[in-house]
């Protein structure tokens, strides 16, 4: 696979050209953005997959939502509808996609809607009788056509944009100068030890601009895991019979955290829709044991599996430092927004 990337690299000097180009078009007002009379917030990454943009919407809407009526707008990834779709009670992850489903499961005080036309999906909102006061926009930071108000771009401590090609040689959706759009940069997944020293090494790796924020986080797990009606500890489980299951983009620290020598670990692609073989195999497999999933997989599992046996472990997005510098800068845009033009 790395030689055949590496094959396919005039490809990635021709896929670097276009979005070049198409930016440069955005930018210069030759194809037009589109701007709303709101606080928006877009939440993106120049890379394919995996940076952690579901914990850091989950953060915002925590920051956002005791004081805001907030929604969020997602593409709804691999869902099995079309158009726009505002969640409610007959919604699940087919209808929605994983993601925006999770949110819609867990925040119960927010709207959740899915439009792959970010700028139709805004209208519909704001046409809603209850009309938001702030729009998260899921992964929407090559969505030109509307011009957010504020943006938040990740990127994995691990596989940092500066050290990344563009497709298919490497996994960047645009040039690495696509970065200079960004108001924030969060670098995620950072080991929780990342000393100051280090992080000041990044920030030059990265060439930060003096208008942009740069802030480094990591993921917590949970103490607990959680079926429809049972908490456990996840000290309890430790020598317990059980299964690992993912299909996230990158398993390896979920299964790192959770499992013993022996488990079996159960990998399948990001996004996975489990088939009826699927369900099957899982089932074969675990008998008279617990199967342990991520939030992400447990909105696709439940109903398939029964629900005595099936839990899942949350995860959050912790600031390393500057957690409160963070939560101002966000608390003033929204604060002082009334308009994204």
């Amino acid at each position: 696979m790395i030689l055949l990337r590496k094959i396919l690299f005039p490809f990635a000097i021709l896929y670097g050209l276009v979005t070049s180009i198409r930016n440069f078009l955005f930018d210069n007002g030759i194809l037009k953005s589109y701007t709303f009379d709101l606080p928006i917030i877009a939440v993106g990454n120049l890379s394919v997959g995996g940076t952690g943009k579901t914990p850091q919407i989950e953060y915002l809407i925590r920051l956002l939502s005791d004081s805001y009526k907030v929604a969020t707008l997602s593409r709804g990834y691999k869902r099995k509808s079309e158009g726009f779709i505002l969640a409610d009670t007959t919604s699940n992850a087919e209808i929605l996609g994983d993601e925006p489903f999770q949110f819609y499961q867990k925040f119960d005080n927010i709207q959740v809607a899915v439009d792959a036309n970010r700028k139709n999906g805004i209208e519909k909102l704001l046409s809603h009788e209850v009309k938001p006061e702030v729009i998260l926009l899921d992964d929407a930071f090559q969505h030109r056509k509307v011009k957010a108000g504020f943006y938040i771009m990740l990127t994995s401590y691990g596989d940092l944009y500066s050290d990344d090609y563009m497709l298919p040689t490497g996994n960047l959706r645009e040039c690495r100068s696509g970065a200079k759009r960004a108001n924030v940069i969060i670098v995620t997944k950072c080991p929780s030890e990342l000393t100051i020293e280090e992080q000041n090494q990044i920030r030059n790796k990265l060439k930060i601009a003096k208008t942009q924020e740069l802030y480094f986080t990591t993921i917590v797990y949970d103490d607990c895991i959680y079926s429809e009606n049972q908490t456990l500890k996840v000290s309890e489980i430790q020598n317990r019979n059980k299964i690992l299951l993912a299909g996230i983009a990158k398993p390896e620290p979920f299964f790192n955290y959770l499992k013993n020598n022996d488990e079996e670990c159960l990998t399948f692609p990001d996004h996975h829709h489990f088939t009826e073989k699927d369900i099957l195999d899982i089932k074969n497999k675990s008998i008279n044991k617990i199967i342990v999933t991520t939030e992400k997989d447990y909105v696709r599992l439940k109903g398939s599996i029964p629900s005595e046996q099936l839990f899942y472990l949350p995860i959050k997005s912790k600031f390393l430092v500057a957690d409160n510098a963070f939560k101002k800068t966000i608390l003033n845009y929204v604060g002082r927004s009334t308009t994204n033009s």
